[in-house]
């Protein structure tokens, strides 16, 4: 045990005791999960599929994503992690059979007492969407890794760095709050490199304006995601994440300011952030909107990825 693992541990219960009490206090009927088998007999729109985990325990939503590619036939990579912190499983599809991987991730589970749609049942649901549409380049492989633990300061994240080579890996993008809002977002990026001008330069090529469709944000102190544990191994690594483009300023000083973001935390806070790790977090809140340009911006990012 390092004292950075000692940290993340700290860290990751005092964020899950926090929403615990908090979605305690303010606890609704939370919706009911769907009946998987509805799921699979529905279309395999990100929406839709986001039902997979919505409203179920992060043992079901673990359990729920692997029957999914279970039942699309796809070869499953399973990497079972335990610790002091916590355990749980990592599992990936890789599609293509390039020498160079590129990594995209979205966790599957939630924190205490929220259906955990937009945090994070719509970047998975996005992935399963995307699974069997990708085109991928030659000499490129996508793995798409569903990560557990995230809530846990990127536990399942950190602990596949750990185990998994990652000579390979050419750049990794973290889906997060990828269902509600208009103009994509592009954070952690504090260091240029030839991955984020890759993506960047995709973005543009469909249309969006920097500043408009999409932003680039540094790196942001309070709150990340599993592309954190790549990139303390030094591998160019990012959030990607969708936001209301007419709370973009407020959203940008609510999330550099660390002060800030605790007071505004009891108080107000912005949209997506306005359900983040609430139980207010539900599928009624995702926009199908939101949902397609992160699939189209991703569709765009592999397909032209060199």
């Amino acid at each position: 045990m390092t004292l950075r693992d000692l940290g993340f541990f700290v860290r990751g219960r005092i964020s899950s005791g926090i929403a615990r009490a908090l979605n305690a206090r303010r606890a609704g009927p939370l919706p009911a999960a769907v009946p998987l088998a509805d799921v699979a007999a529905g279309d395999d729109q990100p929406l839709a599929l986001s039902a997979l985990l919505e409203g179920r325990t992060n043992v079901e939503r673990e359990a729920a994503v692997a029957w999914y590619l279970a039942r699309r036939g796809v070869s499953v990579g399973r990497h079972r992690f335990a610790t002091f912190e916590g355990s749980g499983e990592n599992l990936s599809v890789d599609v293509g059979d390039g020498d160079r991987v590129l990594v995209l991730i979205a966790h599957h589970d939630a924190v205490p007492g929220s259906p955990g749609a937009n945090d994070n049942a719509a970047a998975v649901g996005i992935l399963l969407h995307l699974l069997p549409r990708l085109t991928v380049p030659r000499g490129l492989r996508v793995r798409l890794l569903f990560t557990a633990a995230e809530e846990l300061g990127y536990l399942g994240a950190r602990a596949y760095v750990r185990d998994i080579p990652l000579g390979s890996i050419a750049g990794v993008l973290s889906l997060e709050l990828c269902g509600i809002g208009d103009s994509l977002a592009v954070w952690d990026a504090d260091t240029e490199t030839d991955f984020l001008r890759r993506v960047t330069g995709t973005l543009g090529g469909l249309g969006l304006g920097r500043d408009e469709g999409y932003h680039v944000v540094g790196r942001i102190p309070v709150f990340g995601s599993d592309h954190r544990a790549f990139a303390a191994a030094g591998i160019p690594a990012y959030g990607l994440s969708v936001v209301p483009f007419a709370e973009a300023e407020g959203l940008r000083r609510f999330v550099l300011s660390p002060v800030r973001s605790a007071l505004m935390h009891a108080v107000r806070r912005p949209p997506p952030f306005d359900t983040y790790h609430t139980s207010r977090d539900a599928s009624s809140t995702l926009d199908p909107r939101a949902l397609d340009l992160v699939s189209r911006a991703l569709t765009a990012i592999v397909s032209e990825f060199r």
